[in-house]
């Protein structure tokens, strides 16, 4: 009667050989290491650079625990953290600014775990430790870029129409167009409105004046499209940091959380997420009087002199300062190849960027653009193609002097954009990972400690039952965990108070199932009977309970953000746990105990109170 079929079992034991081999790399750790990535993909990680890392170990007389290649770059073992920030230093000092050199923390697990892609859970910033930035969105400057881009868009737009205009002035949030006559104010005015559908647009009679300016509702879609851009770029940033799950979030209007778990290395966290890169379209300078004067050392007014960096070497190249195109315009960017097979970017432009490209294109053929990276001040060119033919319609395909590693590298840049507006940082906090030692030991105890108390209350309150009880409460926190470090969650404080939680609601479950069963005693059912209706019976009770307690957890993690979702996926997927394990675990342990006895007359589920017989 109390009998499950052996597939049963060895569903079990499969679960339970799963979730130890799962919940193991949990208990190794992690130790220091330092990690090499590239700043360029034409800049390659391999293995010549592994020699020259383990060269520059050796000259230090630096012993790693373990030099090697994985996706996020190059990787290097170290025993404690004062090797780790000598190793740091010799590498730097041996590889330049080519590279970035960057503390983190790697998981400590053997060999064969990994192999079996048996890995940690990943721990937030509150258990691991690592850097938390408030940083605060430079609004003003994001309305100037803003001002900046319509008055091109202006000129551009005047041009194509053949209005003529004198100057362009800014004032305020204001732009003042002066126009010559009364009839050109009117043709100006007809194509701002054509053009700049967004802006407040009223033309100034007495003067022959044409204002635009910036709606309230435009300038509230400025300031929300900047912060969400600089998000978009923080997370395509953060990436060099090798960090796992980081934490980047709006908070508030103007203000952005950055949360790098695991990051030991503060000023390289800053220098990666604080910078103001910006990508420009230039047009270069063909003429060779004005490149031998600039060579010589006396650049011509309007005119800049930068580095161009080839996989064919480094060489100077003459630039106008005007600005013709910006990153904001670009969509996307994938590498590709073009009708000739040699390397090439193709880019999807918005409608204003294909306007602008398509003019800038028909007027220069045959001539040179450069994309330009400006950032902190410093301006790198990217490559610098010939324009082959117009080009119109958003797709855009550039080539020329670029391998496939440097088309890589200028898809990436133009897909991962630039802030849209500086940033400052206006709080910072380091936890150290002693501190972060320190909150998982007293979360572990506070678990630890709650599951003994339990178990005690269940063993002398339920004897032999509740020795089952806490056996699958046990195998429960085994198969969350496990769970977890398979879906490679992040765990926080939240999160062990949701395991927490689950062992409580776990247990809930078996004291169902005990008072259901001493129920049936109590009425005379033999003890047989008695486990199979107790375990039928309380099955609706405890899928009802749980499934309502399910709708709130999902709730939580739908709306939730940050640690309350962190909590709520915790709680949702120990609710799912605890009906297993409260349910079918505990009954295939007590159908070992007592299904092959046939001639079964008592329970060992603690004291059965019979109502005494009044006649």
């Amino acid at each position: 009667m109390n009998r499950y079929p052996l597939w049963k079992y060895l569903v079990i034991v499969v679960a339970l050989i799963l979730s130890a081999i799962y919940t193991l790399p949990n208990f190794y750790g992690e130790t220091p290491a330092v990690q090499v990535s590239s700043t360029r993909q034409s800049i390659p990680v391999d293995t010549a650079l592994m020699a020259r890392v383990e060269d520059a170990l050796k000259s230090q007389n630096i012993n790693p625990d373990g030099v090697f290649l994985d996706n996020n770059g190059l990787k290097v073992r170290l025993k404690d953290t004062d090797t780790q920030l000598k190793a740091r230093d010799a590498i730097q000092h041996a590889l330049g600014d080519n590279y970035i050199i960057a503390l983190n923390l790697l998981p400590a697990s053997p060999a064969w775990l990994t192999a079996l892609r048996a890995n940690p859970m990943f721990l937030g910033l509150d258990l691991r430790g690592g850097v938390h930035f408030l940083l605060e969105v430079d609004m003003q400057a994001a309305i100037d870029k803003a001002m900046q881009r319509y008055t091109g868009d202006l000129k551009r737009e005047l041009k194509n129409k053949q209005v003529r205009y004198g100057d362009i002035k800014r004032n305020g949030n204001t732009l003042e167009v002066q126009l010559r006559d009364g009839d050109t104010l009117k043709s100006a005015q007809d194509v701002a409105y054509r053009s700049l559908p967004t802006l407040a647009i009223r033309a100034d009679d007495s003067s022959n004046k044409l204002l635009l300016t910036l709606k309230p509702e435009e300038i509230t879609k400025i300031q929300s499209d900047a912060v969400k851009q600089n998000i978009t770029t923080l997370h395509n940033r953060v990436n060099e940091l090798g960090t796992t799950e980081p934490i980047i979030q709006q908070n508030g209007p103007n203000r952005i959380v950055v949360q790098l778990p695991g990051i030991q290395d503060t000023a390289r966290a800053k220098d990666i997420i604080g910078r103001t890169a910006t990508l420009e379209v230039h047009m270069v300078e063909d003429d060779q009087g004005k490149v031998s004067e600039a060579l010589a050392g006396n650049v011509p007014a309007g005119y800049e002199l930068l580095d161009e960096v080839t996989s064919r070497g480094q060489s100077k190249i003459l630039l106008k300062n005007d600005v013709e195109l910006t990153g904001d315009n670009i969509n996307d960017a994938q590498p590709s190849f073009d009708q000739f097979g040699a390397p090439a970017v193709s880019i999807n432009l918005d409608s204003a960027g294909a306007a602008i490209f398509r003019q800038l294109t028909a007027e220069n053929v045959g001539k040179r653009m450069a994309m330009v990276l400006v950032e902190k001040g410093r301006k790198e060119v990217v490559t610098a193609p010939v324009i082959r033919t117009e080009i119109g319609g958003g797709r855009v395909e550039i080539s020329g002097s670029m391998n496939a590693a440097e088309a890589n590298d200028t898809a990436l840049l133009l897909r991962a954009g630039s802030l849209a507006a500086p940033m400052n940082i206006i709080e910072e906090r380091t936890i150290g990972p002693s501190l972060g030692k320190e909150n998982i030991e007293k979360g572990f105890h506070a678990t630890l400690w709650g599951f003994a108390a339990i178990v005690t209350f269940m063993v002398l309150y339920y004897g032999l039952f509740g020795v089952f009880s806490g056996l699958s409460l046990a195998m429960n926190v085994f198969f969350l965990i496990a769970i977890l470090s398979m879906l490679q969650a992040t765990l926080t404080l939240p999160g062990i108070a949701a395991i927490a939680l689950a062992l409580g609601m776990a247990i809930d479950a078996n004291v169902l199932i005990n008072e259901r069963i001493r129920e049936e005693l109590r009425n005379g059912v033999p003890p047989h009977s008695a486990i199979q209706a107790g375990y039928n019976h309380a099955w609706h009770t405890i899928l009802d309970s749980n499934v309502t307690t399910l709708i709130a957890g999902l709730a939580l993690m739908i709306f939730g953000t940050g640690p309350v979702r962190g909590f709520a996926i915790v709680h949702c997927l120990g609710i799912l746990t605890s009906m297993f394990s409260a349910v079918v675990v505990s009954r295939g342990l007590v159908n070992l105990w007592y299904g092959r006895r046939r001639k079964l007359t008592t329970l060992a589920i603690g004291q059965v109170w019979k109502p005494e017989n009044k006649g």
